[in-house]
């Protein structure tokens, strides 16, 4: 028979679809459903203890998760921040008409103890912040709106990791996504997944899942499949379940593309639950093959090849939002460290969120988890359960991750104890030893870290002691010593934290070194040189000293065949509770980039030597404005990854350079350069292997008259993009002069027409900052542009000076 009429082919197009239709809700039984919940809650600034209590206030405000109540108290400049309780409250409409299903809340972190209510029932809740929790509310619900309510608490509490003491602060709040997910009454609620053999020539994979929700005589079974990096499956199987769980293993894998920093290649794990041909439930897991191994007082391997581990440390914050960032923060931070070159990052001092884990996965980025036992020392019965409580949790969430490779048990654990004799080694080491024990129960295939607890070097697999050249002790010159020393001494040492302060924009023609004396630069008798001291106190946060360190210590590891590699402190700017002397107030100012995630001098540094990405960067682009005696010759660094650059000054080539990284400083790339008076242009000309060139130009106003002492500020604007206005403060001397070498700090205030962007920590960011080099500002909001804008800067050695933008 034959159907030749454009009609009769119609009819039997509108059959095929009814009938894959209907074949298809045959075949398929599931509604797992996530469905984000961030938008439109109310929040509560008020500590009451009891639901009806929190009800009754009439000050909700609405606001959008993530949310922390410290996302600018905390950086303020006013001593302390909220260690109180809030309350969130949401209404959500639930479709409860379904049978055989569960409603279950997902908190991605709440900080740092917390109480969920759903229709004025207590369900649940969790203590302890940075780690997700699940809280059913399947038998709370009813069909149409429900209503959600979640009391958190960051209150000193001793009796919870970390330590108040700690250098950071502990964000208050709803700090990360809210799920609410739909799951069949039987499900898949837990997949754990191992590779207990990896070669290059073979793979074997192995899966613990757990189901919920299974009858006894069900002839449920695990359908499993394993996709390639390309999406192509290469295995698939069924599994029997006994008790609730099935084991998946699949075993001879072919020749698998192995997970690695620079080829970070992931297989995708699919399971489904079956009843016969009917799908009940199904869902994904990454899986990365690798194997790695640190040799004892050698270097560490990937995937049986050498790695020199190249890191940095990471804290979950950012300016205006504090720790409450969004998924496209996380992600952005994340890249930034990829391109900078690192292969590893330390999250410190507590897990992160879960989009960290999964851009680690993805960019690269092998892992150092950390257990927030931060100082605080040893707590009572109820600390040592819930410390216990959250290393399993940690382990359990991120178990999948292959990029992380190390769980750390803690840093400076015995330090500022919060209990009475909480700095007793014995009773550490016995509670630490139970805690690397257990670390190793619930993951044999990884290892166990902690950094600066030396008394409990021994009982972990990896250890970090406290190594800070040219910083809290001593000259960065000595790192060599001190890294041979500690090879020698511990099997698996891996140096975590080093590096400085500095203070984007300030600069000095003779940065200090840690030894001998501080030069006068030529200005006059060298009658007031001092001996160095701790430069974190004496030294002038300048970003010309910290781009020295770095520099020296790459130098370093970057030419040590033994060494495991080390993890530069920190990558971004963060607050701190303990440090309103610093440059700004209550910001540890370490980062290679500052709050926002702008680059500093030093990032540049660590890209010449980590980074593929073919560069050159002209030391420093915030150092437009210098001074010294005529004819004195200063030294200019081009930081480069490329094997040959040539400098050129005013037009004029100073010659092309080698880069050799045994050489000091900046691998060789370093230049004599006698400036002329008034503007000068430097460019800088990188040559790459393949004969590509890579440019950088900057600018710098040079003069021959040292400048007087500061006498008065005087106020510049000029208006952003973003339509806001940058109001700069200058010191001057009387001549007019910018002062070069004021550091003294200032106050900014916007009096009329505007308000000032305050509070984020950063250099344009905060109402109280030191100079940089007899600069500084801040970036100010206008109401409008018919009002008169009047900002104020001053300080105690001068009166307020006013500036008026019509």
């Amino acid at each position: 028979m034959k159907f030749e009429t454009p009609v009769t082919k119609l009819v039997l197009f509108f059959i095929c679809i009814i009938m894959f239709s209907c074949n298809s809700n045959t075949e398929t039984d599931f509604e797992r459903t996530q469905k984000n919940i961030n938008e439109n809650w109310l929040y509560l600034e008020n500590s009451a203890t009891s639901l009806n209590d929190a009800l009754s206030q009439s000050n909700w405000e609405q606001i959008n998760l993530p949310h922390s109540w410290n996302a600018l108290d905390a950086t303020d400049i006013t001593p302390g921040y909220r260690r109180s309780a809030s309350w969130y409250k949401k209404d959500l409409t639930i479709d409860a008409t379904a049978k055989n299903k569960k409603y279950v809340l997902y908190f991605e972190g709440v900080n740092i103890e917390s109480e969920v209510y759903v229709n004025g029932k207590k369900l649940g809740g969790h203590t302890g912040g940075y780690i997700g929790f699940r809280v059913d509310i399947t038998d709370a619900v009813s069909d149409g709106e429900n209503e959600i309510l979640v009391r958190v608490d960051n209150s000193y509490n001793p009796e919870v990791i970390p330590s108040q003491k700690s250098d950071f602060f502990i964000f208050g709040g709803i700090t990360r996504d809210v799920w609410l997910e739909t799951l069949p009454k039987q499900h898949v609620s837990h997949v754990k997944i191992t590779t207990p053999q990896v070669s290059k020539n073979n793979a074997e994979l192995q899966a613990e899942v757990i189901i919920s929700g299974i009858e006894e005589a069900s002839e449920l079974k695990i359908k499993a499949s394993l996709l390639n990096p390309k999406g192509e499956i290469v295995r698939t199987s069924s599994f029997d379940i006994r008790n609730e769980i099935a084991n998946v293993t699949f075993k001879d894998i072919n020749k698998p593309e192995l997970w690695h920093t620079s080829a970070p290649n992931l297989y995708t794990l699919n399971i489904e639950l079956v009843d016969g041909d009917i799908v009940k439930d199904k869902l994904s897991e990454k899986v990365g093959f690798r194997w790695f191994e640190f040799k004892d007082h050698g270097a560490f391997y990937l995937n049986g090849e050498r790695l020199l581990l190249r890191g940095t440390h990471r804290h979950e914050e950012h300016a205006r939002v504090g720790a409450a960032m969004s998924n496209e923060q996380h992600r952005a931070d994340m890249e930034l460290i990829k391109d900078m070159g690192a292969n590893f990052v330390r999250l410190a001092h507590y897990p992160q969120d879960p989009e960290v884990y999964k851009a680690c996965d993805e960019l690269g980025l092998l892992v150092w988890d950390e257990l927030p036992w931060c100082r605080g020392g040893l707590g009572n019965a109820i600390w040592k359960e819930n410390t216990k409580t959250m290393l399993k949790e940690i382990i359990n969430q991120n178990f999948n991750h292959p990029s992380i490779i190390l769980w750390s048990l803690g840093n400076e654990i015995y330090w500022l104890p919060d209990f009475e004799n909480g700095d007793d080694r014995e009773k550490i080491n016995e509670f630490l030893k139970e805690l690397n024990d257990y670390a190793h129960e619930l993951d044999p295939s990884r290892k166990t870290a902690i950094r600066k607890y030396y008394e409990g070097a021994d009982i972990v697999d990896v250890f970090s002691p406290s190594i800070w050249s040219g910083w809290y002790s001593g000259s960065y010159k000595s790192y060599q010593k001190a890294i041979d020393q500690y090879k020698a001494e511990y099997p698996h040492f891996l140096h975590a934290e080093y590096g400085g302060s500095s203070h984007v924009g300030r600069h000095t023609e003779n940065p200090i070194t840690g030894e001998g004396k501080i030069q006068s630069d030529g200005w006059e008798e060298a009658i007031v040189q001092t001996d160095v001291a701790n430069i974190a106190q004496i030294g002038d946060w300048s970003e010309n000293y910290i781009v020295d360190l770095f520099d020296w210590h790459l130098r370093i590891s970057e030419n040590d065949s033994t060494f495991v590699g080390n993890v530069q402190w920190a990558f971004k700017d963060f607050g701190t509770p303990l440090r309103p002397e610093n440059a700004i107030p209550y910001m540890n100012q370490k980062g290679l980039v500052d709050r926002t995630g702008k680059p500093k001098d030093a990032f540049y540094v660590f890209k010449s030597y980590w980074s593929d990405e073919p560069f050159t960067y002209i030391e420093s682009h915030t150092w437009t404005e210098r001074q010294g005696p005529k004819g004195k010759p200063r030294d200019i660094s081009v930081y480069s990854n490329c094997p040959e650059v040539e400098l050129i000054l005013n037009g004029k080539s100073l010659g092309a350079k080698k880069r050799n990284t045994r050489d000091f400083p900046a691998a060789g790339l370093n230049w004599t350069v006698s400036f002329k008076e008034g503007e000068n242009i430097l460019t800088s000309v990188g040559s790459t292997e393949d004969g590509k060139k890579v440019k950088d130009e900057l600018k710098i106003n040079y003069r021959f008259t040292k400048n007087g002492k500061a006498r008065s500020l005087k106020l510049e604007h000029k208006k952003l993009d973003n339509g806001n206005y940058l109001i700069t403060a200058k010191a001057i001397d009387n001549k007019g002069l910018r002062c070069l070498d004021y550091e003294e700090r200032v106050y900014f205030q916007c009096l009329n027409g505007g308000e000032a962007i305050i509070s984020q920590g950063t250099p344009t960011g905060s109402e109280v900052i030191e100079m940089a080099n007899g600069k500084a500002s801040i970036e100010v909001k206008r109401f409008s542009e018919d009002e008169l804008l009047q900002v104020m800067v001053l300080n105690q050695s001068f009166k307020g000076t006013y500036l008026n933008i019509d």
